[in-house]
């Protein structure tokens, strides 16, 4: 069990206006996971997201796969 805290950010690209997440891919090698938040609400709930998944949703933004928003 770890009790490292998740480090969070956000991109460098989010500069939309406050409609971003946050990550902490810190918690990536120690816990398996990729917590995700709403960068509006820092105490709101949290999605951990498997890294595996994690980094094909990367993967598919940066080919472009899911077109504009």
């Amino acid at each position: 069990m770890t009790t490292e805290s998740p480090r969070w950010f956000t991109s460098s690209y989010s500069n939309n206006g406050g409609q971003c997440i946050e990550v902490a891919t810190n918690l990536a090698g120690s816990l398996g996971v990729v917590p995700v938040r709403d960068s509006k609400e820092p105490t709101g709930p949290v999605l951990n997201v498997a890294v595996g998944p994690f980094a094909s949703f990367v993967a598919g933004v940066r080919a472009d796969e899911f077109g504009a928003v």
